[in-house]
């Protein structure tokens, strides 16, 4: 009896054995995170130049993958201010739930406050914000990615009065164009110092014309405003309007030209700063670079899986040029020329990507177990990601007032499950859904929990219950789109006659629209639930049987009936 328990358990541990080999075989291709640069951070930001989007629009996108974060939105109404009036300036706790009834978010957070006043604007803009500001009145867009900077840069004292949230909150009440909020968040965080909950961030930074890449990074823990020294380094890039650029939490600007004023905006000690700390040499005869001296991230996708979102992009973008996966960090451009014009339903399609096809496909081999689920195995970072809090797309139009030309369109969740909803930039509101919820109580009565119902009924069934989902991502993102010309014109007669009317228009039309499209998750939710109850794969309809499509991974199934020969060569 000993003897057969030891051979049984030889035979399990070979095979556990042979399964990891498989594994790591199928899966050499995929990066593994270095030791040393262990980020969680997965959101990737994309910019579309107007000239490289089909309809002339600029786009930004931001994908909140916080994980545990507040995942709720407010509108804040526009705002006129008696002279004298101040603006108290928040650190604005990405991790808190404000319930509706407690007002704005810093209204209520009184333990954050900074210390510190600055003088209020005469009038303030409405904006929608969430996580971050991202959609004012007067169509200025703002998308985020946390990049990262060196060691010793970072400054978590007091003595640092402004967060990112804070500075974009202060460009959507104040600033109608990319370069109005690159100066004016550039001015505040070098006089009152940046970092205090952040490290290196970059925002992409979008109006009906420009999209400007601006990266944002802390001066060390020893800088105080007695210093006479600036409190923040920074750097922005403009993106060619016929381009389409990337951020994958990764610096993207290279070298800087400050004599190119139209393409290059920088803080008084851009290069200063890394003289005086040893990031950069001048003696060297090397050209300034900002993301060698800042953060400087090196490897391949080989050495680094955050590399891997790099490659997809342009792969996805410019397949014509053959990018290489082997390609650093460096030498991957600061933006391209995309094969074809984009649209924002290939903005959506890019947000949701999972490498498919590629050598860095989450389903590849065993990876995605026998029904192709992309999150069994999380060796590679893709574009799409399930620890999304929520992804928007802002999109800035140029030929339309400013409240009906901005749209923000958001997705709860996983953007492989979720569906993209508009909201204009002129709404007075946004659904009371998109402003209740938090991780730790189911609640029917948030828009994220009907998403997230949606996702939890997927994952079981992945392969099958997808389609499912594809379905209704078409019918509700697709007949939204289509209606939007008409929404348009409709909201632009209205706005020449009354911006009031206007407004009260598009809000009507957009908290319609998302009620419709979160009962629908909802409802989606319960029939997937009873279509693949206990697993029941045999409850996929005929149509997709007949299809030819695999019940399963056939790689698994060879997988599995290889370990089964060898645990039991009796059962064959």
């Amino acid at each position: 009896m000993k003897k057969k328990l030891i051979v049984s358990f030889g035979l399990i541990l070979c095979a556990f054995l042979f399964l990891n080999f498989v594994v790591r075989r199928q899966t050499r291709a995929v990066a593994d995170e270095p030791s040393w640069d262990v980020r969680l951070e997965n959101c990737t930001v994309v910019m579309v130049g107007k000239d490289a989007s089909t309809d002339g629009s600029t786009m930004t996108t931001h994908t909140c993958d916080c994980g545990t974060c507040d995942w709720t939105f407010r509108s804040v109404p526009p705002a006129d201010h008696k002279p004298g009036e101040v603006r108290k300036v928040y650190r604005v706790n990405q991790y808190k739930t404000w319930p509706p009834s407690q007002g704005l978010k810093w209204d209520i957070i009184k333990n954050d406050y900074a210390g510190l006043d600055i003088p209020e604007a005469a009038h303030t803009y409405g904006y929608i914000h969430g996580m971050f500001g991202y959609m004012n009145d007067q169509q200025l867009g703002i998308g985020e990615s946390s990049i990262g900077c060196q060691k010793k840069m970072e400054n978590p004292t007091p003595t640092a009065k402004f967060d990112l949230t804070m500075l974009t909150l202060l460009a959507m009440e104040r600033c109608r164009t990319a370069r109005e909020a690159i100066k004016l968040m550039g001015s505040q965080a070098e006089k009152y110092g940046y970092g205090y909950n952040d490290s290196g961030e970059m925002l992409a930074v979008a109006d009906p014309k420009e999209v400007w890449v601006f990266e944002i990074m802390p001066v060390g823990p020893l800088w105080t405003p007695k210093s006479g020294k600036p409190g923040a380094v920074w750097c922005a890039e403009r993106v060619p309007d016929d381009r389409v650029s990337v951020c994958p939490n990764e610096s993207r600007i290279g070298e800087v030209d400050l004599k190119k004023a139209d393409y290059f905006l920088a803080s008084p000690n851009v290069i200063s700063y890394a003289v005086e700390s040893g990031y950069y040499d001048p003696k060297s005869g090397k050209p300034f670079n900002w993301k060698r001296a800042y953060d400087p991230a090196e490897g391949s996708v080989a050495t680094n899986a955050r590399r891997a979102r790099m490659w997809r992009f342009h792969d996805l973008v410019a397949p014509s040029q053959k990018f290489s996966p082997e390609l650093a960090n460096m030498d991957f451009p600061f933006s391209v020329k995309p094969d074809k014009k984009v649209s924002v339903q290939d903005v959506m399609s890019i947000t949701r990507d999972r490498c498919q096809g590629s050598p860095y496909d989450s389903v590849k081999g065993i990876r995605g177990g026998p029904l192709a689920n992309p999150n069994l195995y999380r060796g590679t970072r893709t574009i799409g990601t399930n620890r999304a809090e929520y992804t928007t797309i802002t999109q800035c139009r140029g030929w339309l007032p400013a409240p009906v030309g901005g749209l923000v369109w958001i997705a709860f969740g996983a953007q492989d499950t979720s569906c993209y909803i508009p909201l204009y930039a002129g709404v007075t509101d946004v659904p009371e859904s998109f402003r209740i919820g938090d991780h730790f109580e189911f609640n029917r009565q948030s828009a994220r929990w009907a998403f997230d119902y949606v996702d939890y009924h997927v994952q079981p069934a992945y392969m099958y219950a997808l389609e499912d989902v594809k379905q209704a991502q078409a019918q509700y993102e697709q007949s939204m789109a289509a209606r939007i010309p008409e929404i348009d014109k409709e909201a632009a007669a209205r706005f020449q006659k009354s911006p009031v009317d206007a407004a009260g228009y598009l809000t009507g039309i957009c908290l319609s629209n998302a009620d419709e499209v979160v009962k629908a998750w909802w409802n989606l939710g319960d029939k997937l639930l009873v279509k693949y109850n206990h697993g029941g794969l045999y409850n996929v309809d005929k149509r997709t049987r007949d299809s030819g499509k695999p019940e399963v991974s056939e790689t698994w199934r060879k997988a599995v009936k290889m370990v089964d020969a060898w645990v039991d060569p009796v059962d064959k």
